[in-house]
């Protein structure tokens, strides 16, 4: 809980801190990779970087934890601190990085505002940085706990399949290298993938699992991301480009909260173009523990054609005691489902139904929008934001 004093210092000082975030987040990054240029190589996502879409990420969530310790007092954010520790997890954080991020990130405050940070506003959001800091690296130690090698896990697997679905999606099945255990995990975790690129770098990306836990093998979907003249893409465009059968992943243990819940109750299935993953684990979950109660299934994507694991989405839910599929293309619909953005109006959702959404920022708040206006509560809607809009899904 902040300090009574500092709270007061945050509360005045928060507005100006949020309409500088941009200008201190330019500033942070410059610092802290020009005195660890190691960081950039081997652990923050260099595409993400480039485009300046990740430039916010850090700072905007300790003015979103801010506003929350100002706003809600009595209320910590678990949800917002247990996504970012998953992440941090899967990448293999440390808690000696953070007093290196404190470093750099006052640093850059200091710079921005100037004379508007006094010694008593430092130490307000010191104590703010901190507070979020430590409940981090708390529930990291947890996590980390929870895999016997103490860290994210990170093993060589080798490429035993490979199938094209789309155009721009390939799904790689994979087992452990060493021909060890599998790790367990629950259906809607990913997993993080460490490629070593052309220039040396070590890059990594989260997948979703996309397969029920008690398989032999592990499967992911990767797609293609074709952004050309910018990074962004490499590793996606690295793995379709090099690795096949045979080749090897460096592959983290599981992790992720947007896990299915061991229910009775009806359940909803929402995802978006390459977000259909996670979904596809739940469904085939729900298929082999034999759910009774309704199951609804929604997708949109471009088209029939970019609709990755559509037969898996189809066979998995024709297993169900009670199922309705709902699928919109952009394009190319007829025949295959309806056309235009996914609409949940003439949807039927049942009482009591647990949803779980997974897409683009925009598709889940407008999903999440509709859900609430039918009566599900908003407990019971569950959601995985992928990259720096993490923190911003905090509604």
């Amino acid at each position: 809980m902040l300090s009574e004093q500092s709270t007061a210092t945050v509360r005045a000082t928060l507005p100006a801190v949020r309409a500088a975030i941009g200008e201190i987040a330019a500033r942070f990054y410059e610092g802290l990779f020009a005195a660890h240029p190691e960081l950039l190589r081997d652990l923050f996502n260099r595409g993400n970087q480039a485009s300046g879409v990740q430039r916010q990420a850090l700072a905007g969530s300790i003015a979103a934890f801010a506003g929350h310790l100002v706003e809600r007092p009595d209320e910590r954010p678990d949800v917002m601190l247990s996504r970012i520790a998953h992440k941090h997890a899967s990448l293999g954080i440390a808690p000696e990085q953070y007093p290196i991020v404190h470093e750099h990130l006052f640093a850059a405050i200091a710079e921005v505002l100037g004379d508007a940070v006094t010694p008593e506003v430092a130490a307000a959001w010191d104590e703010v940085y901190w507070l979020m800091a430590n409940a981090l690296i708390a529930l990291e130690k947890r996590l980390y706990a929870q895999h016997e090698a103490g860290s994210s896990g990170w093993r060589t697997w080798e490429v035993v399949g490979r199938d094209e679905e789309t155009a721009d999606v390939a799904a790689f099945r994979m087992r452990p290298a060493d021909g060890g255990p599998l790790p367990d995990f629950r259906a809607g975790q990913y997993v993080s993938v460490r490629v070593t690129l052309p220039d040396g770098a070590r890059q990594i990306r989260q997948y979703s699992l996309a397969g029920a836990p008690g398989s032999p093998e592990r499967r992911i979907g990767v797609k293609r991301v074709r952004d050309e003249g910018s990074p962004d893409g490499e590793v996606s465009n690295h793995l379709h480009t090099h690795v096949g059968v045979g080749g090897t992943l460096e592959v983290s243990a599981p992790y992720g909260d947007l896990v299915l819940d061991d229910t009775d109750a009806p359940v909803l299935l929402a995802s978006a173009g390459i977000g259909v993953t996670p979904m596809i684990a739940m469904l085939e979950q729900l298929a082999l523990t034999g759910h009774r109660a309704p199951v609804t299934v929604v997708h949109a994507d471009r088209s029939p054609a970019d609709h990755a694991l559509r037969a898996d989405h189809e066979a998995y839910a024709d297993k169900l005691a009670d199922s309705a599929v709902h699928f919109w293309y952009e394009r190319d619909a007829e025949g295959a489902g309806r056309s235009g953005r996914a609409d949940l109006s003439s949807v039927p959702v049942a009482s009591g139904t647990r949803a779980y959404l997974c897409g683009p920022l925009p598709f889940m708040r407008a999903v999440r929008a509709q859900l609430l206006g039918k009566g599900v509560a908003a407990a019971d809607i569950h959601y995985e934001v992928f990259g720096p809009d993490l923190w911003l899904a905090q509604d």
